[in-house]
């Protein structure tokens, strides 16, 4: 999904969902505070960064506000979580039918997993991109 310059998704298009009223700074910090690894490297972090936005200045802004607020450390190119949060999948995941794309790998799929967060609901997945943006795979 394309960005604006600000950085958000443009709205929902043909029955997809988007968290495009929730902040992507907040969201992407909340994301990386739930990461299950304890060390990820900052690729594997902008990876996941990416399904939130992909403009370089608002993934710089997410790295940075999550260092500020000690939700991850980084150095010589690794990103260590401080906090040891995690999503479960009982309660923070939900699935809904309908004709969506996944922000992760962009293909096709009927039932989205969407990660309800504090700063907004992310998402769709498919079922293969929530396990790799939660950090379960």
């Amino acid at each position: 999904m394309a960005d604006d310059e600000d950085g958000t998704s443009g709205g929902p298009t043909d029955g997809e969902e988007s968290a495009s009223d929730a902040d992507p700074v907040e969201l992407g910090v909340e994301l990386l505070s739930k990461l299950e690894h304890p060390e990820l490297s900052v690729a594997e972090a902008v990876d996941r960064i990416e399904t939130v936005t992909t403009h370089p200045a608002t993934t710089r802004k997410i790295l940075d506000e999550a260092e500020k607020r000690g939700v991850i450390e980084r150095e010589n190119g690794i990103v260590t979580t401080t906090g040891g949060g995690y999503v479960s999948f009982q309660s923070e995941v939900v699935t809904k039918e309908g004709d969506f794309s996944c922000q992760r790998c962009g293909a096709s799929i009927s039932t989205g997993h969407f990660i309800k967060l504090d700063a907004g609901e992310h998402g769709a997945f498919g079922p293969e991109c929530i396990r790799k943006v939660t950090g379960r795979d």
